[in-house]
């Protein structure tokens, strides 16, 4: 508030520069006619263009003084009015957050007060059920239907046990049709085949042996379950290359000895066959 009043207030900080100046102007013109001849008129200029410059330099500072002042007033209540701002924002935050508060409070005071209505009446000791009564045992009464009852069980009595005979047949009847069934079931259940790759290596018998005929012998070998796939030559050493073919074979059908004695018959071209590699599949 005081700030306020300062920044609408003209206050004349330099009065004490333009009174000097003042009382110094006077008493230059009442001064001595002597003193006036001794100063030549260029003199009196210059003091006067000092005394006006004094003048104007001191309006210019007064300016320059009410401008800081309502600069500072100014930027003071821009900050008063941020603050002002931040101040009700963060009290309007503050009563919502008050209200939300007050809201769940009531809500787990009113879930609690139904809590503790339903334990008083689940502990209340329930008055509405009753006793269970036994009823009373029936007396004994002569039976006069029974003598009857067992003649019409003795008429269902059969002496020569014909009805468990036929309920047995028919027993192994029905167990006969479903292992029947579960046989052709079965039966036309496709098994699964066990098969395994082979990887063969298939030396000759020096660098000088035809190894196109070599392969081509190799692959007239037919059996029933082996499949040839594919092949390479590499290189052993001293200009000898090896055959390393592949094949896929079904282990009940065909198995690695008489693969190597198929192949080895072929003498002209075959020195040794070695399994390189065997993987099932």
């Amino acid at each position: 508030m005081a700030v306020n009043v300062l920044a609408e207030e003209k206050i004349w900080f330099d009065k004490y520069k333009f009174d000097d100046a003042e009382t110094q102007y006077y008493i230059h013109l009442n001064s001595p006619v002597a003193t006036k001849i001794q100063n030549p008129p260029a003199m009196q200029e210059n003091g006067a263009s000092n005394i006006l410059r004094d003048i104007a330099r001191a309006r210019e500072n007064i300016q320059k003084s009410l401008a800081g002042n309502v600069l500072l007033v100014n930027h003071q209540k821009s900050a008063v009015q941020g603050s002002d701002i931040e101040l009700c924002a963060r009290v309007t935050s503050l009563e919502k957050e008050n209200q939300n508060l007050h809201q769940e409070v009531e809500d787990l005071r009113l879930a609690l007060s139904k809590l503790e209505a339903r334990l008083s009446t689940l502990e209340k000791p329930s008055t509405s059920i009753k006793p269970a009564v036994c009823p009373p045992a029936p007396h004994n009464k002569p039976n006069t239907k029974q003598p009857e009852a067992e003649e019409e069980d003795d008429d269902d009595i059969d002496l020569f046990g014909s009805s468990d005979e036929e309920e047995s047949a028919e027993k192994e009847r029905v167990r006969e049709e479903r292992l029947r069934q579960y046989a052709e079931k079965k039966s036309k259940k496709p098994t699964l085949i066990a098969k395994s790759s082979i990887l063969l290596d298939v030396k000759p018998w020096d660098d000088e042996t035809d190894m196109v005929k070599l392969e081509e012998s190799v692959r007239t070998v037919q059996m029933d379950g082996l499949v040839w796939g594919g092949s390479k030559l590499v290189p052993v050493g001293y200009g000898i290359k090896k055959l390393q073919i592949q094949c896929v074979v079904e282990d009940d059908k065909v198995g690695t000895d008489q693969l190597e004695e198929e192949i080895t018959k072929f003498e002209d071209y075959v020195q040794s066959v070695d399994v390189a590699a065997f993987n099932k599949i």
